[in-house]
């Protein structure tokens, strides 16, 4: 990965990624958000633990970060705008695919 690249992917994970760690965190800790995301044998769902870690990403220093944490910061960024394109129609205060896309960092609440 470029230098270029790397400092686009974290230059576009800092604009999508629209909670501060403290919220994120508050918000994985909620019933609401351990419920959301696809769960394989009751295991926790993917997007809750790849919210524990963008928390510690958000955290990190720009030069702290490693190549692993860069390509976990693209994929962060990949499903956000995958899901903000299936955006439900109505209100989304309290439904799946907004509680989804808070486990990856993102309430699209806050672009309203």
């Amino acid at each position: 990965m470029t230098e270029h690249d790397r400092d686009e992917t974290v230059a576009e994970f800092g604009k999508l990624v629209n909670l501060t760690p403290k919220q994120l965190q508050d918000w994985l800790e909620s019933e609401e958000s351990r419920a959301a995301g696809q769960h394989e044998g009751g295991e926790e769902s993917t997007g809750h633990a790849s919210g524990r870690r963008i928390v510690d990403l958000l955290r990190t220093a720009k030069s702290d970060l490693s190549d692993d944490d860069v390509a976990h910061m693209r994929k962060v960024t990949g499903y956000i705008k995958r899901h903000l394109a299936q955006r439900p129609s109505g209100d989304t205060t309290d439904t799946a695919w907004r509680h989804s896309l808070m486990n990856w960092g993102h309430d699209p609440l806050k672009d309203s």
